[in-house]
């Protein structure tokens, strides 16, 4: 069974100034982990997408030799 793909959560952004400065260190690792989630994510999207299109493309095909079947 493939693995589906899942965005990850976005990141905590402070409202409190103060509070940013307090956990910048976090904050920063955050968003630097949510930025390469998420380009692992968009890999993943192109991969479902690719294989769907391929998938389609088969099907397609499929049911051109069933319509072939049943016209003769």
């Amino acid at each position: 069974m493939a693995e589906s793909c899942c965005a990850p959560p976005r990141p905590f952004l402070p409202s409190d100034s103060q509070a940013a400065q307090d956990y910048v260190d976090i904050i920063r690792r955050d968003f630097e982990g949510y930025i390469q989630d998420i380009q692992s994510d968009f890999r993943c999207l192109d991969g479902d997408r690719a294989d769907a299109l391929g998938e389609a493309r088969e099907v397609s095909e499929d049911y051109g030799q069933f319509l072939q079947l049943v016209r003769d």
